[in-house]
């Protein structure tokens, strides 16, 4: 009898059955660990819903994040976790939307109390929209007279207008203004000039919009209480000094367009907010339309 082959064959089965035991073993720990895997995936996604009814959506959504991150295979979790997302977005939309209504109210009404204080210069026949000047500012009461006009649209877009009235051309494209200690702001050159005569008296005029205009307009705002002086700039220099009226005039009119530019900003928000209510409401008509997607 040979007792070798019969040791080795012993020896095979019993290789065999540790690796299929080891195999039932790998599968257990595998089960076990997918089912500790989707009760993890629950948990976050329970506190998420908690944060949501609790009006928490940051917190809702950093849960729901997580789960992503930290369970990608938890798929059936993640895809309610996708679900809410969305329930998380209409509401944090529409408590957007309130709030701004609050501001833009707040906002009109502030404007309410001050444009009465302007004149709009608005044709409807042909302008959309209109603009407001100091009423010290309106051009028949101005004509002959060298100075800086300063406008705002209503969407709160202002500029300044340098007017040169003479007997003769300066051709200036650009405006310093000095303040009595020698502190001083400088318009760059301007492309938007245009020039013309009346009745044998030379008019030109040049305009700088915020911010294109080297901070003139906010000098200007910021010392209105000053004597400031006005340097034309161009083939010849022509000064003159800003009236009390002009100086008061920058700094209501500048007052007037950072309220109207943040009025705007506001309604472009809310039409923001509005485009992703509609956006997320039509996600969730199609998963409702189709749940087994």
């Amino acid at each position: 009898m040979d007792i070798i082959p019969i040791f080795a064959d012993m020896n095979l089965n019993k290789r065999k059955n540790m690796k299929k035991a080891m195999t039932l073993i790998a599968i257990g720990c595998l089960l076990a660990s997918c089912g500790n895997t989707e009760k993890k995936a629950e948990a976050k996604l329970a506190e998420a819903r908690a944060a949501y009814e609790a009006g928490n959506y940051n917190e809702a959504k950093m849960q729901i994040d997580s789960i992503k991150i930290l369970y990608p295979k938890a798929y059936d979790i993640r895809r309610e976790g996708i679900y809410l997302m969305q329930d998380v977005e209409l509401a944090e939309q529409h408590k957007t939307v309130a709030y701004l209504d609050s501001v833009l109210t707040e906002k009109q009404e502030e404007l309410n109390a001050l444009k009465s204080k302007f004149v709009l210069e608005k044709d409807t026949a042909y302008q959309r929209i209109g603009h407001y000047l100091a009423p010290a500012q309106v051009i028949e009461r101005n004509l002959h007279r060298s100075y800086l006009r300063f406008q705002t649209d209503e969407t709160g877009l202002m500029s300044m207008t340098s007017i040169y009235c003479g007997n003769y051309n300066i051709h200036h494209t650009s405006v310093k203004v000095t303040a009595p200690d020698g502190h001083f702001a400088e318009t760059p050159v301007t492309r938007d000039s245009y020039e013309t005569t009346d009745l044998g008296e030379r008019i030109e005029k040049a305009d700088y919009k915020l911010g294109e205009d080297g901070g003139v307009i906010g000098f200007i705002a910021s010392n209105k209480d000053k004597n400031l002086r006005v340097d034309y700039r161009g083939d010849r220099t022509f000064t003159t000094n800003m009236m009390p009226t002009d100086r008061k005039a920058a700094a209501e009119v500048y007052d007037l367009a950072r309220l109207l530019s943040s009025i705007t900003e506001v309604k472009k928000d809310i039409e923001e907010a509005r485009l992703k209510i509609q956006f997320v409401q039509k996600k969730i008509a199609e998963r409702k339309q189709n749940p087994d997607e």
